[in-house]
């Protein structure tokens, strides 16, 4: 046999054994941990036992995050008959599938055409084969919504979209892996899409060519236009941070940048360094904890700052970072390294983010400050001086200041606010009462609920910061570590206004300056696909606009010269006009008030009103059961039906007695919502759901909740007795009897039209769920 069949017979023989022996990596048998004869039962009852044991929210193992993911991927795969068996057939599934059929296909055309398949080759072009350092960084359409994005208000991204048969792609890799590790290695945010596998996303980002980089900060996507060599994109990553992230600090203006902490709220950073430019890593830092920190930037070699120098007794020789709080004269916490890592600045700045003692200016701050409380093992206990401004004012918050420094402690945050600024938040503590007006005092709180509710107990007098007063308030610090009873007084706090808060001009201004900076980019570097819908629009309006003066021009002038209709007709035209119209109003359906079309979710209607619901659509259920049905359906169509208006809305109710263990594991993904069942709890089973409504959204996969509100929680409910059957039908002219058992069922959907408000503003907190589950 000649040498060159003898090789073309053996490449034949070989060539289905190299595409069988490529199997994927990812085994959902194996994460599952079922065997490929497992049913849909237990399959689903293994994915239901790992999603509660590596959850992120409840497990808090590094890897418990990447675990999750690969539980939700192998029974999005085994759960799904079709891409099961092409599992089985070909080793994987999804996009794997399309290879295997394509290895296929080629191995026939190897007899007609003498193809060599490219994998044979392992041209680094080919997804199966492209370079593994991308893998860690590949983007899926819903990890960049719901990850990705809310990200980049931390850090800016730099993102990579490439495909298969991407020749410049690989003239680019050795430049793209070099800056991808640096970037990584300072803070930024690394993303590779491949456009193959994700055209959504990529349609999304708006690239139409590979290779294509952007940047991503904020939300707001920027595209790289530039030759792609390591000076550019570096340069390209620092150009989407903001320019006042960091300020240049000399001996000129040390002082005044310190002294900025009572303006801001914040600590303040300096960061004493012989380069003469900021470096990027303190520039990514600074855009991390911009909410928290203020920025500063020494150049020890710079004339102007030897005082500076002299008066930190700083070594210029080794870079160092100051955080000042409250006395500018010494910092408040100190690092020096002569090579300044993320992880150490990281460290350094998450135990320094707030003042010795903060000011309350919103309401994120007051939670991050005065957690909820979650056990009586993390009790968190805020001390609240609620002060004015001005020198008035000063005597008193210094001596308070005093005190928290010598009496700081892991359980005790010591925080102060203006009374004239919060006054919904003063006048709910402190009662309005005669003796605070005009003067300070102090509050011991603890926050209950994320609804408002907190216990508190005020100092009896007002605080001006005496030795007795400071002996006051330490005895009563003793005394609560042992009887947590001390905070006796209960009450319920507004939202505190956000302070810092830019005007709406400001942010007006800002806004149009961003939109016209897209236009005026997209104008020169977009192409025309990208540019037709915005001339599109502007043809449009000139043509409508030049159209209608034309018709005007040339209309004719005999329309001018009709002569009105006498005062007689026009009065005969306006009654029969009105007759007509009164016809029609009488004619039509007149809504009876409290009437809501509530349907009950069963496993018919379960995918039309839930799985596959359009998208922007919610379907709001009713939790509730045979014996709570009638009182709770009354009460749900009162508090809903003012929202009925809106057609993206839905509304169902769900049979706590049919459907508990469909709903027991969709609030597994609610934090703190409901507690996973302990199996040797024998009491799980009997939890109380009803009165609990869901806001479903099919198309997103999430959900809101609303948990049922106790009567105890405030005065005067449990007297009240909603007559819902005498306002439906008043003209019977009958009483319903209010029982006791039905106004406390009724009274558990209390405030539900405020949640709804919530909802239909987007405030609400939303809970990712992989999949719907099925309703058995």
């Amino acid at each position: 046999m000649e040498p060159g069949r003898a090789g073309c017979l053996l490449l034949f023989l070989l060539l289905p054994a190299l595409g069988a022996a490529a199997p994927g990596e990812f085994d959902p048998y194996r994460v599952l941990g079922v065997g490929r004869s497992s049913s849909q039962a237990d399959i689903k009852k293994a994915y239901k036992r790992l999603a509660r044991e590596w959850h992120p929210d409840k497990n808090k193992d590094p890897g418990a995050e990447d675990k999750f993911i690969q539980i939700s991927k192998a029974y999005e795969i085994l759960s799904n008959e079709e891409k099961r068996a092409n599992f089985d057939r070909y080793g994987d599934a999804g996009e794997s599938q399309g290879f295997a059929q394509q290895q296929h296909r080629q191995f026939h055309r190897f007899h007609d055409g003498f193809y060599f398949d490219e994998s044979f080759f392992h041209f680094p072009f080919n997804s199966e084969r492209r370079d593994t350092s991308d893998e860690k960084y590949l983007l899926h359409f819903s990890h960049y919504i719901n990850e990705i994005v809310p990200d980049s208000f931390k850090k800016p991204y730099l993102i990579k979209i490439t495909s298969d048969w991407c020749f410049s792609c690989i003239h680019i890799e050795p430049v793209w892996k070099e800056v991808a590790q640096e970037l990584e290695a300072l803070g930024a945010g690394i993303g590779v899409v491949h456009a193959g596998y994700e055209r959504r996303l990529a349609h999304h980002l708006g690239a139409h060519s590979t290779p294509t980089l952007l940047g991503l900060i904020n939300g707001k996507i920027t595209f790289f236009h530039n030759a792609v060599v390591r000076e550019n994109l570096r340069q390209f990553v620092e150009n989407l941070l903001p320019g006042n992230l960091v300020e240049k600090i000399t001996d000129k203006n040390y002082i005044r940048f310190l002294s900025d902490w009572k303006k801001d709220n914040k600590p303040h950073v300096l960061l004493f360094d012989h380069m003469p430019v900021v470096p990027l890593l303190y520039k990514l830092t600074a855009f991390a904890y911009r909410d928290y920190l203020s920025f500063g930037y020494v150049y020890v070699g710079l004339r102007g700052t030897e005082e500076l120098s002299s008066q930190y007794n700083i070594n210029v020789y080794t870079p160092t970072m100051m955080i000042f709080k409250e006395h500018i004269d010494r910092p408040a916490d100190v690092v020096q390294a002569r090579e300044m890592k993320k992880q150490l600045i990281d460290d350094f700045l998450s135990q320094n983010k707030f003042l010795m003692v903060a000011r309350l200016t919103s309401q994120r701050v007051f939670q991050e400050l005065c957690p909820v409380k979650k056990s009586h093992r993390q009790r968190k206990h805020c001390v609240v001086l609620l002060t004015g401004e001005g020198e008035k004012f000063a005597e008193a918050y210094e001596a308070f200041l005093t005190f928290a420094v010598a009496n700081t402690k892991d359980t005790l945050k010591f925080v102060h606010i203006y009374s004239d600024r919060q006054l919904e938040f003063a006048d709910a503590l402190l009662m309005d009462e005669e003796k605070y007006r005009g003067r300070s005092a102090v509050v011991i709180l603890e926050r209950r609920n994320n609804a408002g509710k907190i216990a508190y107990k005020a100092l009896e007098e007002a605080w001006q910061g005496s030795k007795e007063d400071n002996f006051i308030l330490l005895d009563l610090l003793d005394q609560l570590r042992t009887d947590p009873g001390l905070l006796s007084s209960e009450t319920v706090v507004a939202d505190l206004n956000d302070e810092l808060a830019p005007m709406f001009l400001v942010r007006w201004f800002y806004s149009t300056l961003d939109y016209i900076s897209d236009c005026w980019d997209s104008l020169f570097h977009s192409n025309w696909r990208e540019m037709m819908p915005l001339l599109s629009l502007l043809f449009s309006a000139l043509f409508i606009l030049f159209g209608t003066v034309i018709v005007q021009a040339f209309s004719d002038s005999s329309d001018t010269r009709d002569s009105p209709p006498s005062g007689k007709e026009e009065t005969t035209a306006k009654t029969e006009k009105n007759d007509v119209s009164f016809s029609k109003e009488s004619n039509s359906r007149v809504p009876k008030k409290g009437f809501v079309e509530v349907t009950e979710l069963t496993d018919i209607n379960y995918t039309s009103n839930l799985v596959r619901l359009r998208p922007g659509h919610m379907n709001v259920v009713l939790i509730l059961s045979n014996s709570t049905k009638t009182p709770l359906l009354q009460k749900f169509a009162l508090e809903v039906y003012t929202f009925t208006g809106s057609s993206s809305l839905h509304f169902s109710f769900l049979s706590l007695d049919k459907h508990r263990e469909w709903l027991e594991y969709l609030l597994e993904f609610a934090q703190d919502a409901a507690p996973i069942p302990n199996q040797y709890d024998k009491h799980f089973l009997e939890r109380d759901y009803t009165g609990y409504v869901l806001a479903l959204n099919g198309h997103k996969k999430y959900f809101c909740l609303f948990k049922p509100h106790r009567s105890g929680d405030e005065g005067g409910t449990l007297g009240s007795c909603e007559d819902y059957d005498a306002l439906q039908h008043a003209e019977a002219r009958g009483k319903l009897s209010c029982s006791p058992g039905s106004r406390s069922i009724k009274n558990k959907l209390h405030k539900l039209s405020f949640w709804m408000e919530r909802l239909l503003e987007g405030s609400l907190q939303r809970f990712y769920i992989p999949s719907w589950p099925a309703l058995d």
